[in-house]
């Protein structure tokens, strides 16, 4: 007869290794850590502070990164805005000098509406007709920036109308034109601002 050893196929329980914990009561005390391990806690705190600082001053630095670039667009855009203002609101003074089909400097009046068509004269093609004792017609119109006195040839200048932009007026103080924003036309006893042309 056999007998049944049951205990012969297990093997035997493994002696408990040195050093090693299976529990913990509630009673036990924490040992210090090592100085080791401080040192590398210390390292790790000090790198997160430093990881942290950096972190925070690049979000510092874009941040002033946007309000420069924000800054500069706004700037830009007065800038450009303000310009674009005083180039077309800004008005230019200039003097005319009424001048006859040879250039030579004559009396305001003669280029003035009112004073021809009190007179007979008329206005076409930017010239002024006033009549002549005897028959027929003497043609005038401004000169723009010329100088020159009366029955002296005109110097420099142009015969052409400036800009609606441009305030024009006579030596003697008569409004030909008067500019600004576009708006150009007649003022007081001055003459027309479309007797300018050629």
């Amino acid at each position: 007869m056999t007998q049944d050893n049951s205990t012969g196929d297990q093997p035997p329980p493994e002696p408990p290794k040195r050093g090693s914990m299976r529990f913990q009561d509630s009673n036990t005390q924490p040992r210090q850590p090592s100085v080791a391990e401080q040192r590398a806690r210390r390292q790790a705190e000090i790198q997160e502070q430093h990881d942290q600082e950096l972190a925070r001053k690049a979000d510092a630095k874009a941040a002033t990164r946007r309000k420069i670039l924000i800054g500069s667009g706004v700037t830009v855009g007065l800038v450009g805005l303000v310009a674009t203002y005083y180039t077309v609101a800004k008005t230019e003074n200039v003097t005319a000098v009424c001048t006859d089909s040879n250039g030579v400097v004559q009396n305001d009046d003669y280029c003035d509406d009112t004073y021809v068509s009190s007179h007979g004269g008329y206005h076409s093609g930017g010239f002024l007709f006033l009549p002549i004792p005897g028959g027929g017609y003497n043609s005038y119109r401004y000169n723009y920036g010329g100088n020159g006195a009366i029955g002296q040839r005109v110097s420099g200048g142009s015969y052409d109308a400036p800009s609606a932009r441009t305030n024009v007026t006579t030596k003697t103080g008569k409004s030909v034109q008067r500019g600004g924003f576009g708006i150009s036309g007649k003022s007081g006893t001055g003459g027309s601002g479309k007797s300018g042309g050629s």
